[in-house]
């Protein structure tokens, strides 16, 4: 009787540690299972932020691009020319001069950073160039020694990997986009009808179309 009441509690000790073994697996297997699920969503979510991240910054450029052009071609009091956009050469960062559109804001920009207000009659010029993105070349009339200093520069994005002219071609109804300005027959300067931007960060890539506005055109709503 003895020996039987033995064995029964040897026995039950060994079927609780094979239950608890059991339990030990089940729940290292729900654990493992539990992470991986969360390092995979974390991963997703990961890549679908720096997606969001790179649309709401595409999108925050392009407008800004079309206000400042919008700016620019809002007819304001006392304004002499008819045509508010024209090319120009510019001495660029690099120290070279290239050819660039240009415009004039009025009223100045957030972006032209200078230690008391904003300046008026800016200059500004679009470029893009290498390591550095969509540039916004800027120079104020009221400077002083405005002859003798080059343009401040602003990297208005530092994803802009192209900057293209778009043309349309009321002859043959077509549209037709350039990497460079265009001249005519008289080598005077046609200007584009729109500007194509182009956005790349690592795996994404954006192509957004902004209308170079024309003379009259309604005051920009916002």
């Amino acid at each position: 009787m003895t020996w039987q009441v033995a064995s029964s509690r040897r026995n039950a000790r060994g079927f609780t540690l094979i239950e608890l073994l059991l339990a030990l697996a089940l729940l290292t297997m729900l654990v493992t299972a539990l992470l991986t699920f969360v390092f995979s969503m974390g991963e997703i979510w990961g890549r679908g932020g720096d997606k969001r991240l790179f649309e709401q910054h595409v999108s925050a450029v392009t407008r800004h691009v079309e206000a400042l052009l919008q700016h620019a071609a809002w007819p304001r009091p006392g304004s002499t020319t008819d045509e508010p956009f024209a090319v120009d050469q510019v001495k660029t960062v690099a120290g070279s001069r290239t050819d660039l559109l240009g415009f004039e804001l009025l009223d100045g920009d957030r972006l032209l950073e200078w230690p008391e207000n904003p300046l008026p009659e800016v200059r500004c010029h679009l470029a893009q160039e290498d390591n550095r993105g969509l540039v916004l070349y800027w120079q104020s009339a009221l400077e002083k020694d405005l002859a003798e200093k080059p343009p401040r520069a602003v990297v208005v994005s530092p994803l802009v990997t192209k900057l293209a002219y778009a043309y349309y071609d009321l002859t043959g109804g077509q549209w037709r986009t350039e990497s460079a300005l265009r001249k005519n027959s008289s080598g005077a300067w046609v200007l584009p009808d729109r500007l194509v931007l182009s956005f790349k960060h690592g795996s994404f890539e954006s192509s957004q179309i902004v209308t170079l506005p024309g003379g009259g055109v309604l005051p920009p709503a916002f």
